[in-house]
């Protein structure tokens, strides 16, 4: 045994010379160092500050145990604003993800211009959420928006759309799949290439036709594609706040208080950090559960 871990490190040694190991960890040095300080160091620093209570303003945190836990499950608004989060995220999953594949199916095709319409449909995903967010205030701006003038050439009243609680959070859909439509369009394009041309072909000879060949070879193929975006746009959507910062601050009248305003408004607003701590904990659970079931229901239809 002695003979043969002598052998292993006498390989090792020779494979890997000291000089390279000693320098490869000097330059991992900085980056470990940054990923400690600003990732794993807050993780377990707000795991402790979920069982505590605290302003930011005390001296030191109170400890409190599971009590912040207990008391969000007795809360109604959390239970409000995660049904309020589960509607906008279902409402960019129906919506958004097929029109980004409808668009990326068009845009593979050998048509005039795809090139342009490639980069208009991705350029609003370069932009910052904030000034979007601007952007379509004014453009839903009830005295003076765009689409409420838009709305009076044909003769349609104007409509409050931040304002009227069944329509805030459509409207903040709705900016988010435009903002966004390019970015699923960019992922859905390059699954749609990696599909061989043999099958399609394949396909045709069956007597397939465009329906038939988007049903039998497209989706089939294309099925570990859409479970990435699938299971990106869920967590995305599950952690949405600029827009709703921006546009509504979780109004009107709680319509979009999704569940990271919520959370930033106990630990921000309320000066509750572990509360906030405690909510942000269970979110990720949420999302954890989540990301396991779809890959558990969808993961059974993906062929690499």
């Amino acid at each position: 045994m002695a003979a043969q871990v002598r052998r292993w490190a006498r390989a090792w040694r020779e494979r890997y010379p000291w000089e390279e190991v000693v320098f490869g960890f000097l330059f991992l040095i900085p980056l470990g160092v940054l990923t400690i300080l600003f990732k794993i160091y807050p993780i377990f620093y707000s795991f402790y500050l979920s069982l505590t209570k605290w302003n930011g303003l005390a001296p030191t945190p109170t400890w409190v145990g599971l009590d912040n836990y207990a008391a969000l499950l007795q809360d109604a608004t959390v239970y409000h604003a995660l049904l309020n989060t589960a509607y906008y995220s279902v409402g960019i999953i129906v919506v958004g993800l097929p029109l980004a594949l409808f668009l990326a199916a068009l845009l593979n095709q050998r048509i005039r211009g795809r090139t342009f319409f490639r980069t208009v449909y991705f350029a609003p995903n370069i932009a910052s959420t904030v000034a979007v967010s601007m952007v379509w205030l004014w453009l839903l701006n009830t005295r003076s928006g765009l689409i409420n003038y838009l709305l009076s050439l044909a003769h349609v009243p104007a409509q409050d759309w931040l304002l009227n609680p069944r329509l805030a959070m459509p409207s903040v859909i709705a900016m988010t799949i435009w903002k966004d439509l390019g970015y699923d369009m960019v992922l859905f394009l390059a699954g749609l290439q990696g599909i061989p041309k043999e099958f399609y072909d394949a396909a045709k000879i069956d007597g397939a036709g465009t329906w038939g060949c988007f049903r039998h070879v497209t989706l089939p193929l294309l099925m570990p594609t859409t479970f990435l975006v699938l299971v990106l746009t869920t967590i995305g959507s599950f952690q949405v706040f600029t827009q709703v910062f921006v546009m509504t601050q979780g109004g009107p009248m709680g319509a979009t208080d999704v569940i990271v305003y919520h959370i930033y408004s106990a630990a921000f607003e309320n000066f509750q950090l572990g509360y906030g701590a405690a909510l942000s904990y269970v979110l990720f659970v949420i999302l954890f559960v989540l990301t396991l079931l779809q890959r558990r229901v969808a993961g059974r239809d993906i062929y690499y």
